[in-house]
């Protein structure tokens, strides 16, 4: 199941809004008594979206969510950008095997 921000954020894209801060323009509560996540403040210019309307952003969210996981591992497999650099200038073909190993290794949904 897809983070209630995720959704929100997919949501708000979908309907112009780019970007959100969830400091300010949302506000999140789980008051944990096992019903989840819950809008507590919506500051946007978009009407606040019903959890049906989120839902239908479910498989976007979860595949997004999947593709920041790869993100992440990706960027600290592929080190600094210095040493990336320096293997470059010393190694251009062993740089790529390296990276398209990483890549193949970590693949995006």
């Amino acid at each position: 199941m897809a983070n209630k921000s995720t959704l929100i954020k997919l949501y708000c894209s979908a309907n112009g809004v780019d970007n959100v801060d969830f400091r300010s323009d949302v506000r999140l509560v789980d008051h944990s008594d096992g019903t989840g996540v819950h809008i507590e403040h919506w500051g946007l210019s978009i009407s606040e979206p019903t959890d049906e309307q989120l839902a239908s952003y479910e498989t976007a969210a979860n595949t997004e969510e999947a593709n920041n996981q790869v993100r992440s591992t990706r960027r600290t497999a592929y080190g600094d950008i210095g040493e990336q650099l320096d293997e470059i200038y010393k190694d251009i073909d062993a740089w790529k095997a390296r990276i398209k190993s990483i890549k193949d290794n970590n693949p995006k949904s």
